[in-house]
C-alpha cells in the first residue's frame, strides 16, 4: 500500500487511487463534487483541543505529533487505522488535507503511522 497526502485543493488525480478525507471540519469553499473524496473520516482527525492547540504553528508541530500520536493509540482510533488500512490494502491510499502547510497537518502524522503499521501487516 502507498500511502500519499494531497491539500483539498489541489485538483484530484486518476493516481490518488482511494481518497480520504481526514480533517475534523469541511475545506472551506471545496465542494463535494471537486474534492471527491471516497470517505470522510473526520473521527481519525485530531480532536477540536488538539487542532485549535496547534493552529498550524510550526514551532508546535513536534509536540502536536506527539499528542495526535497519543490520541491515535486510544482503542477506537485503532480500530478507525485497522479499517482504513483494509479498505485499501493494495494500491494507493492518499490522506486529503485542508492545511496549506503540507509538512506540518495531520495527515503527515497519520501517513507515517498507517505506513508502519502496513510494514507490519
Amino acid at each position: 500500500m502507498i500511502v500519499k497526502t494531497k491539500r483539498a485543493y489541489d485538483p484530484a488525480s486518476p493516481d490518488d487511487g482511494q481518497r480520504v478525507l481526514v480533517d475534523r471540519i469541511w475545506p472551506r469553499g471545496v465542494s463535494k463534487d471537486r474534492l471527491k473524496i471516497d470517505a470522510w473520516l473526520r473521527n481519525l482527525a485530531p480532536s477540536t483541543e488538539l487542532r485549535q492547540w496547534f493552529a498550524h504553528d510550526p514551532k508546535r508541530w513536534a509536540e502536536f505529533s506527539q499528542r495526535f500520536k497519543t490520541e491515535l493509540r486510544a482503542p477506537e482510533q485503532q480500530k478507525r487505522l485497522d479499517g482504513l488500512i483494509a479498505s485499501a490494502p493494495q494500491g494507493t491510499l492518499t490522506l486529503v488535507y485542508g492545511a496549506r502547510d503540507a509538512e506540518h497537518n495531520q495527515a503527515v502524522v497519520l501517513r507515517e503511522i498507517l505506513e508502519e503499521r502496513a510494514a507490519k501487516a
